[in-house]
């Protein structure tokens, strides 16, 4: 069976940095897509935003307010995908959630969510 498992999420001053992890127990075959979404305070799921994102083999794509301050990687050997985020401002305070797909079946697999909190 399959999980996602997040970690490295917390409280952080505007201006800080913070990695957060997804690992995956378990194998997801032929990983095609990997993605990291955000659930703002109030918001409801629907209204999650896509934050970074890769198809396998080709560059990162980023949401316009993360461009150049977040950056998604992945690594084999540990199984994880990551999500660096630098310079993080109050507005980046949400739940943080990896989405990694298997190109093989279509299926998308979700972690269960970390906290980001940004504030002084």
């Amino acid at each position: 069976q399959v999980q996602l498992v997040e970690s490295g999420g917390g409280l952080v001053q505007p201006g800080g940095s913070l990695r957060v992890s997804c690992a995956v127990s378990g194998t997801i075959a032929s990983i095609s897509y990997m993605g990291w979404y955000r659930q703002a305070p109030g918001k409801q799921r629907e209204q999650r935003e896509l934050v970074a994102s890769m198809f396998t083999g080709s560059s990162a794509n980023y949401a316009d307010s993360v461009k150049g301050r977040f950056t998604i990687s992945r690594d084999n050997a540990e199984n994880t995908v990551y999500l660096q985020m630098n310079s993080l401002k109050p507005e980046d305070t949400a739940v943080y959630y990896c989405d990694i797909r298997s190109g093989k079946t279509g299926r998308d697999y979700w972690g269960q969510g970390i906290q980001v909190v940004v504030s002084s």
